[in-house]
């Protein structure tokens, strides 16, 4: 093999490697029996989510993933293999891909990191399960407003239960 080759495999291990790093989840998925209007569809929700979802060598994804630490992910290396990478949102791709796998046989869940340790397939389904970003502020908003909206309410029902008060 020339040089040139093994210089241009080790930059792209190396630009696979520097994905898992600044991952804040992925998620590898065997993709082999969707069509390409199913794939089309899940990967534009998971760009609208801004998950990068990449279809790459399991030689590659291996090097790059025991560079990291992550040498438990070799036994999912195998197989068509497509990996979801998040810098944002750990929950997005667990979520977009379990959606998926529920709705086509053909998608299978292999498993993946979260937060930077590897990740079974039982938490990355748990994970699946939880709410967006969006959905998690809004739950903490509400927790937020509900000693303030409880205050005005009794506030309220004194007031009027003063106003029903026959006058003496």
């Amino acid at each position: 093999m020339s040089k040139q080759a093994i210089a241009k495999k080790a930059e792209i291990v190396k630009s696979i490697s520097e994905q898992f790093k600044s991952a804040t989840s992925a998620v590898v998925v065997d993709y082999l029996g969707l069509t390409v209007e199913q794939v089309t569809a899940l990967r534009k929700e998971l760009r609208e989510a801004g998950v990068k979802m990449e279809v790459l060598k399991n030689t590659y994804l291996r090097r790059a993933a025991d560079a990291n630490g992550y040498e438990a992910l070799d036994d999912v290396f195998k197989g068509p293999t497509a990996v979801a990478f998040s810098n944002n949102d750990p929950v997005a791709p667990a979520r977009i891909m379990a959606k998926y796998a529920d709705q086509f046989d053909a998608l299978k869940i292999k498993g993946g990191i979260i937060e930077n340790k590897v990740a079974s397939l039982d938490t990355i389904m748990e994970m699946s399960k939880m709410p967006d970003r969006e959905g998690l502020l809004s739950q903490l908003a509400s927790v937020l407003q509900a000693p303030v909206r409880d205050f005005a309410l009794v506030v309220k029902a004194v007031a009027e239960a003063k106003d029903e008060e026959p006058a003496a």
